[in-house]
């Protein structure tokens, strides 16, 4: 696949989850968004627009699209030689400036955090990269089999349910036929 062909897919999802992930709060939805533009956007603490910690490194989807979290690669400011960090949706806002012309859109991500709190994030590594797919991948078959289990549970019980209003139903029914059968004699 080509690079512009991966950079117009990579947009295209990004755009897409970001309208739609709750972990990303704006002053205003744009509409639209450019995930070449998000990547290697400046990153800075929260209420501190003095002081870049970083840069979008990358941007992490989940297994439906959505984004799961930011990779922020840190700034030699903060003495952490520009180590790469995960930053979690629901940790970060997005704060678009020039948007309305794409040859001179910026973003700028702000993190919930201060700087201890940021230098605590998970660091972004091949260790941290297997052992969260694993984990991803636990809860998704967590989920499926609870789901399966809840959905069996419920059929039971319905099933218990009307089997009940019918045992009810007839009985009635065969209460009534007898009170008739008594009342004709």
């Amino acid at each position: 696949m080509s690079k512009m062909n991966r950079k117009q897919i990579l947009g295209a999802i990004t755009a897409t989850t970001l309208l739609s992930t709750s972990g990303l709060a704006m002053a205003s939805p744009q509409g639209l968004y450019s995930a070449d533009e998000l990547m290697d956007a400046e990153v800075y603490l929260q209420n501190d627009d003095s002081k870049i910690i970083g840069e979008v490194e990358d941007i992490l989807l989940d297994d439906n699209m959505q984004v799961a979290a930011l990779v922020v690669e840190s700034d030699e400011a903060l003495g952490l030689n520009e180590q790469q960090y995960v930053v979690q949706a629901g940790k970060f806002t997005l704060q678009t400036e020039q948007g309305d012309n794409p040859e001179t859109l910026e973003y700028r991500i702000h993190v919930s955090m201060d700087e201890s709190q940021f230098k605590e994030q998970p660091q972004y590594t091949t260790d941290w990269w297997q052992d969260t797919r694993k984990s991803a991948a636990a809860a998704w078959d967590e989920t499926k089999n609870t789901a399966s289990s809840a959905w069996q549970d419920t059929r039971a019980a319905t099933a218990n349910a009307l089997t009940t209003a019918g045992n009810a139903i007839s009985g009635s029914a065969n209460d009534a036929e007898d009170k008739m059968t008594d009342d004709a004699q």
